[in-house]
């Protein structure tokens, strides 16, 4: 399944201080009606979804500021869209973990 990381960031607004922003942006999430799952950080969002969900949702995101007030919206998004095998947000992670496992030295003895 298709990942995106998308950051959306408003400028031309009255304060430095974008959390308002990014709350609209994760009520716009939750609200979309699209079958996409996605995960918020402090400097991104990574949405999981059908390609053409993930575009249609990115450009909602990239327009939401405007509607706050923003005079301008830069917008960076990166898509990894695997396709010989299915991968998700949690399958990515998962595989990264097990191989800290895998190559987890052991413990020096004393």
């Amino acid at each position: 399944m298709p990942i995106m990381e998308i950051t959306v960031v408003p400028l031309g607004t009255a304060t430095t201080s974008i959390s308002a922003y990014v709350a609209d942006l994760h009520r716009l999430l939750d609200d979309s009606g699209l079958p996409i799952r996605f995960e918020m950080s402090s400097m991104s969002t990574v949405i999981e979804g059908k390609l053409e969900h993930l575009f249609a949702v990115a450009r909602q995101l990239h327009e939401a500021p405007f509607h706050r007030g923003a005079q301008r919206v830069s917008t960076s998004l990166r898509i990894d869209d695997r396709r010989d095998k299915d991968a998700s947000m949690a399958s990515k992670l998962q595989s990264v973990r097990d191989k800290l496992v895998q190559d987890t030295p052991a413990s020096p003895s004393y």
